[in-house]
């Protein structure tokens, strides 16, 4: 005998069929019970089975236990260890021999990139993290605390040339080896705390994004590719001047380049900077070749050279005109734009022009006042209507064009013309000194613009990986944070490159999405353990293709246990 389904309509029903032979020999089937709809079938089941294995002398087999360990994240974290390891990176533990920590300082700080490049969270946020993903490479650490990450921060400051003549030494292969076109800038990270530290870094100066503030300045230098080279950490209050000569010279130091063109933005113009510039040389002999760009102000400066051009070249333009002249013996590029001039100018107009209704609105209710007239609101004071006009002049940046006499005693203002003249001569114009002299006016401009570049570098830093704000308090852990932080922008960078290299749409943090869907599940299943990866999809695997490495696979090393 032998249990047969059979379909009945839409239903099925269950049946205990016996199989013999009839008189002639042939097989047949008899039906011996129906034991109901197969969808109805419960618990009543389970005790036909019970009565058989009693009457037979059978035991039924003990259920397996079966329990289910919470998924992880596997797939960003998994690309990520293969860029690391693909880059040279792991070899940073090298960096750490010989010093008396018993942690695996490199496994720590590979852990602490992974997080600022997927969830970035304190280190006690980190600490959370872990419990959510399966870092590749990392199951021999038994135990990851807080403490553990602090000191595996004060290692990594410990041995912080070391770890940056390590960098160097893994950035090498990627750059080109005749001509580095290197782009510096700073930017400022918020600091939290009103403690002070010795040697403190955290101090008040002006923020990239208005305002005075408690902060650090992070410098940072670049190549034409947007491959990050090296970063430095200063004072919150240090001018971006005295930042430019120490960094270059590190860069010489670091990287053996035939030639290096220096593109800085305007924040880095001095007199003085051009001096130190032009007394630096490379180990080769070759000088240090510079594009620096011109700041707003110091246009005053160039007025006499660029008034002759506004007439014989610019006010004829349709579109964008190059050109080059000299200044201080060096090569003076204008780049002038007649669609943004026109647009700068009527913005600037607009501006005045309210300026300007605004001053005769207040003017009027002081005649009114005067002539005993009832007027709107709270009554006006000579005073009061200058502090309101200087504050609207302030707010639309307008401070050099739209005189507010502050210490007379009555309301007056003037528009100063030839200060407006000089504003609008400057309009839609790019001013660029340099001392290079292989590259064509186009050239120069192009390789300027392309400063652009870092600035996605420090977007990334703060929005995706979010340097800041920082909340250490030492010296030491905010440049082993900004440490960690550099290092997680390269392995960003790296990405970025391989992708558009590719042809793929993902920028680095949206595959890393994508990335992290895949998940580690493991299952115990009567006493044996059973690991598995979700199954990928295409968009999943085109992503590994373009990043150039292997779909995930599990091993036994895999889970942080």
């Amino acid at each position: 005998m032998y249990v047969k389904v059979t379909k009945s309509g839409p239903r099925k029903y269950v049946q205990l069929v016996e199989a013999y032979r009839d008189e002639n020999g042939r097989p047949k089937q008899r039906t011996i019970a129906t034991l109901g709809r197969l969808d109805k079938l419960g618990d009543e089941l389970e005790s036909v089975v019970e009565g058989l294995c009693r009457i037979t002398g059978r035991s039924l087999p003990d259920k397996p236990a079966v329990s289910f360990e919470s998924s992880r994240a596997l797939g960003d974290v998994w690309a990520l260890t293969q860029l690391w390891n693909a880059l040279g990176f792991e070899q940073l533990r090298k960096a750490f021999r010989g010093t008396r920590h018993s942690i695996q300082i490199e496994a720590l700080i590979r852990i602490m990139v992974m997080n600022r490049l997927t969830s970035p969270d304190s280190k006690l946020g980190v600490l959370r993290w872990l419990e959510t993903v399966c870092i590749p490479g990392v199951g021999s650490i038994k135990k990851v605390d807080h403490q553990h990450l602090l000191r595996a921060m004060d290692a990594l400051n410990t041995q912080r040339d070391a770890v940056n003549d390590k960098v160097t030494e893994l950035l090498r292969p990627l750059i080109d080896q005749e001509l580095s076109v290197v782009f510096y800038d700073m930017t400022t990270i918020r600091a939290e705390g009103l403690t002070e530290q010795d040697e403190e870094l955290r101090q008040y100066g002006r923020s990239k994004d208005g305002g005075i503030r408690r902060q650090v300045m992070l410098g940072m230098v670049q190549t034409a590719e947007g491959l990050p080279l090296y970063h430095e950490v200063f004072e919150g209050n240090t001018a971006e001047v005295k930042t430019l000569q120490p960094t270059l010279k590190t860069i010489i130091e670091r990287f053996p380049v035939k030639r290096i063109v220096v593109v800085a933005d305007r924040g880095l113009l001095s007199v003085d900077n051009l001096d130190e510039l032009k007394q630096m040389t490379l180990p080769n002999g070759q000088p240090v070749e510079f594009i620096l760009a011109v700041p707003g102000r110091r246009y005053s400066d160039f007025e006499p050279i660029l008034e002759p051009l506004q007439r014989t070249v610019f006010d004829s333009a349709d579109a964008e005109v190059i050109t080059e002249t000299h200044w201080q013996e060096q090569r003076l590029i204008v780049a002038h734009d007649p669609v943004r001039a026109a647009d700068e100018t009527v913005a600037r107009d607009a501006r005045i022009n309210a300026i300007e209704e605004e001053a005769q609105r207040l003017a009027e209710k002081l005649i009114r006042q005067d002539e005993g007239k009832t007027t709107r609101g709270r009554k006006l004071s000579d005073g009061g209507a200058t502090a309101r006009l200087y504050k609207e002049v302030s707010e639309s940046s307008l401070a050099k064009i739209v005189r507010i006499d502050l210490k007379s005693e009555l309301f007056s203002y003037d528009i100063d013309e030839k200060a407006l003249k000089r504003a609008r001569l400057m309009d839609g114009k790019l001013l660029l000194v340099t001392n290079v002299k292989d590259l064509s006016p186009t050239e120069v401009v192009k390789h300027y613009k392309s400063l652009a570049d870092i600035e996605r570098g420090f977007k990334a830093l703060k929005s995706d990986i979010e340097i800041g704000p920082v909340y250490h308090r030492l010296p030491e852990r905010i440049r082993a944070h900004a440490m960690i932080c550099f290092i997680a922008l390269v392995l960003h960078r790296v990405m970025r490159m391989r992708l558009k290299a590719a042809g793929s749409e993902h920028s680095p943090m949206r595959a890393l999405e994508q990335l992290r869907r895949i998940q580690y599940h493991q299952a115990t299943l009567g006493g044996s353990t059973v690991t598995g990866v979700s199954s990928m999809s295409r968009e999943q695997l085109d992503i590994f293709k373009a990043l150039s490495i292997e779909k995930p696979s599990v091993g036994p090393d895999n889970l942080i246990v």
